[in-house]
Order: structure tokens, then sequence, then C-alpha cells
């Protein structure tokens, strides 16, 4: 990926809000420049909404000194634009790391950065370690084939086995030897838990179970077999390690994938899984072809709903505010559901999820299964009212959303949720309506209207997930 440039000839001349509009609102990475030397990193959701989001009045008394002086001496921003935050997390922490920018380093303890380490090991593990976890020594010895980025960890030191660091022989130091590589620093804990949950469903790795080894005759009738797999394995998180499922030669293969996501290497990463479901397909093996098919659609595909929690937390809602999302899912227009999923005071709240079975009609699109979905709603009294209706579409639905309100008296602001082909969020058509609402004590100012377009994005988002599930549910009945 190549930094698009926004280097106009004066901040003064041009101004800010001119460099601000040629930012996309897209998910990836910004950097402030000086001089051409980088003052500050961050990533965003949507990069012209957090740029723009620096030259509020209040910036200093809620970023802190540090980001008020970057602001004043900044003169070129240049972005990264990703295909998801995901991605935007993972290049934010390597750019930090390359350039390590004042703004960054300096803004907390660096004692508190995260790091994602994996040992070298005969089946490594992924783990998450805190920079005190590591040597002074972890920046010192970069690895030039992998990149700038990998790190190559000359000495460390070891957790306790509680947290999944031991090896199971009772040691608690680790040894220089047993941690290849570190990728860091994210400076945000909470959304790295967040982020190893999703890579980790891409690709099961083992952080705590201990390898099974085929018995040795010395060893005796017994030994080496494990009397069940482990936690992770039994939810699909871990691929067998601890049974004996896996080679270490297929496990290394997974071990290069996630070195590739962590290094913003996504096409190649995605090129070296075509060619292993290839592989797979051309020996018959159509189970481990389909298996890896699924995992490039994921990536192309990725979900941040849980990366976006962490705005939508930050909404402080004095008074309760429910939305209510919609969603269609059919195939070829047979087996045609809808879902309603409730998102209230900025948490899913699942107990007041809906699903819808749509009669069947051959000729049936999604905006009729909406207006089905939304007035057999509507007949539910009893049912708490929302503030506001989601819909996943276009101005169609919207509009057909819309005028069942109307029909029935009813005034609920909608708004929808426009996708690209990879059905990626683009644009959410409506959005300017939340300032015409008179909520008491609800702040939906200009600024705060960024938070609210990633509560948006997190309740249509849950709504696609519940109802794709929905559909494979009864398809799986119905074969």
């Amino acid at each position: 990926m190549r930094d698009k440039e926004i280097n106009p000839t004066s901040l003064k001349l041009r101004g800010v809000k001119k460099i601000i509009s040629k930012l996309p609102e897209a998910p990836g990475v910004y950097k402030f420049m000086k001089g051409g030397r980088v003052l500050y990193v961050g990533k965003a959701t949507s990069l012209r909404d957090r740029v723009k989001s620096y030259f509020n009045k209040n910036i200093e008394s809620t970023r802190g000194p540090l980001i008020s002086k970057m602001l004043s001496e900044f003169d070129d921003i240049k972005f990264i634009k990703t295909d998801s935050v995901l991605e935007a997390l993972i290049l934010e922490a390597n750019l930090i790391k390359k350039y390590q920018p004042e703004a960054n380093t300096k803004e907390k303890d660096n004692k508190s950065f995260n790091y994602v380490v994996i040992t070298k090991e005969d089946f490594p593990r992924v783990l998450v370690m805190r920079e005190r976890e590591l040597s002074k020594s972890l920046f010192t010895t970069p690895l030039e084939k992998h990149g700038n980025f990998l790190l190559k960890i000359s000495s460390v030191r070891r957790r306790r086995s509680s947290r999944g660091f031991s090896q199971g022989d009772g040691s608690t130091d680790l040894l220089n030897s047993d941690i290849a590589y570190s990728f860091g620093p994210f400076p945000n804990g909470s959304q790295l838990k967040e982020a190893m949950k999703i890579i980790r469903k891409m690709f099961p790795f083992r952080d705590k179970c201990t390898p099974f080894l085929l018995p040795s005759l010395s060893q005796g009738e017994g030994q080496g077999v494990r009397s069940k797999p482990c936690f992770n394995r039994q939810i699909g998180l871990c691929p067998g390690v601890c049974t004996g499922e896996i080679t270490k030669r297929e496990y290394s293969k997974t071990i290069k994938n996630i070195t590739l996501f962590f290094e913003s290497n996504k096409d190649k990463l995605i090129k070296n899984l075509e060619k292993q479901m290839k592989g797979f397909a051309k020996s018959r093996e159509f189970e481990k072809a389909q298996k890896i098919k699924k995992t490039i659609f994921t990536l192309n595909h990725i979900q941040d709903v849980s990366l976006l929690k962490d705005d939508v937390s930050r909404l402080n809602l004095d008074t309760k505010f429910r939305i209510e999302s919609y969603d269609i899912a059919h195939l070829s227009g047979t087996n045609v559901v809808g879902v309603m999923t409730v998102i209230e005071d900025g948490e899913v709240k699942k107990s007041d999820y809906r699903k819808f079975k749509i009669k069947e009609n051959p000729g049936i699109n999604d905006t009729e299964a909406l207006l089905e979905v939304l007035s057999r709603r509507l007949n539910h009294n009893e049912w708490a009212r929302p503030n506001l209706i989601v819909v996943d579409g276009g101005k169609a639905q919207k509009n057909i959303m819309e005028k069942v309100l109307k029909e029935n008296k009813i005034n609920i602001p909608v708004v929808s949720v426009v996708k690209d082909e990879k059905h990626k969020p683009i644009k959410i058509l409506g959005i300017e309506k939340l300032q015409d609402l008179k909520i008491e004590k609800l702040d939906l100012s200009r600024g705060a209207l960024v938070k609210w377009e990633n509560q948006i994005l997190l309740a249509n988002a849950e709504a696609h997930r519940f109802a794709i599930g929905f559909h494979k549910k009864l398809r799986g009945k119905i074969v």
C-alpha cells in the first residue's frame, strides 16, 4: 500500500477544511507530518471524520498537550486507506514501530503498550504481551526478509503459566530462543483483544495447550496420548495441536498466514491461500479447499463490529435510545427471511431480536420483504418503539420503510447503509436527520455524529450477521 499525499502549498492559504475534504470516509491510517517527518500516527473508522475531530476547540483538554503541540507544528497530512478497521489497527501499530513518532510514544507510558508475540517452537504459540514483559532489547534486530515491521526478539521476560506462557515444564524463565517475532506496539489493549478474536476465527492457533507428541519406545505404552482436546480445540479456536490433528508443516502455514496479516500484507496472504486452495482441489481434498475458500471470503468481508464498540461506548447516553435494524437474506429469491436486531443505549439487546419467515413469492425482492417485515413488526404494540430505524440497502429500501411508517402515522427517522460490491459500507443515507430528533440530554451535535455513524454501522452489521445465520439454519433444515 502506498501513501496518498495531501500536500497543500500553505495551510494558511488553503486551509485545514480543504485538506480534510480530500480525506475519504473510509477506514485507514493517517499521519500528521512536518518537513517529511512523522509527528503522529492514528487509525480511523472514517479518515475524514477522525481527522476533523482534531480541530475541535477543546482538543488540548481532551487529548493533552502533546497532541496540541503536534497540531501547531504539522504542515502536511498523509493517509493510507484500508479495507477494514482491523487492518487499520494493525497498520497503525506497524507505522508507530517504523517511525516512533514522539506524540505516539510519549502520549502514554511505553510499558502499557501491547505486542503480539510468536514463540519459536515446533508448534509456535501466538500471545499478547505488554511492553514491560519484554526486555529493552526488543527493538534491536530487524529481520530484513520479513520487512521493516517484523522484529526478532533477542531477550524477553516470561509471564507466569496462569497466563498461558508455560511450556509445561514448570519453567518461568523464557529462553532467548523461545520467542521469534513481535508485532506492535498496539496502543489500545481492548481493541487488540477484539482483533485477536477475529484473527483467531480465521486462523486457529495454539496459545496455552501442550502439543501432542507421538510415544517413543522408551516412553512405554500410553505415553503421548491426550485424554481430551483443550477447550479452544472444542470451540474451533485451536487447530488440534494438543490432539495430534495437525502436522508441524501444516501448522507452520497457519503461522505464516498470521505473520503476513500482521505485516499488513493481505494481498500476498490471499494469493498464498488461493494457491493452497487450488492444491487441495487438485488432490480432491475438497473439504480443506472449501475451508480455505471460506477464510478468503472472511478476509475480504471482515466485520469490524467488535472494533466499533469502543467508539459506541463513548456516546454517554443519559436517556434510553433504541435503534432497530432490519435486514433480508435469501438465495436467489428463495427461502426469504427477515430479521430485526436492537441496539439500546449503545449495547446489543439480544432478548429483543426477532426473526421473520417471509411468505413464499417467486418474484419477491428485498423492498417487498422489508415492507412485510416492518408491517408485521408494527402490529406488536407491546414491543418498545425505536428512536431510529436502520435498514440495509439504498434509497429504495429507505423509501419503503418510510412509506410504511407514514401509512401508520408513525414518525421515526430511517437511515439506510449503502454498501459497495464487496458489501462494505460506503455511505449512510439520512444521517443528517438525526439532528432533527428532540430528545432531552441526547448529544446530537455535529461533532457527535461520527460516533452515531459507528453505532449505526454496528446495528447494521449485527442485523446482517443475524440474518445470514438465520437463513443458513433454515436452509439446513430444508435440506
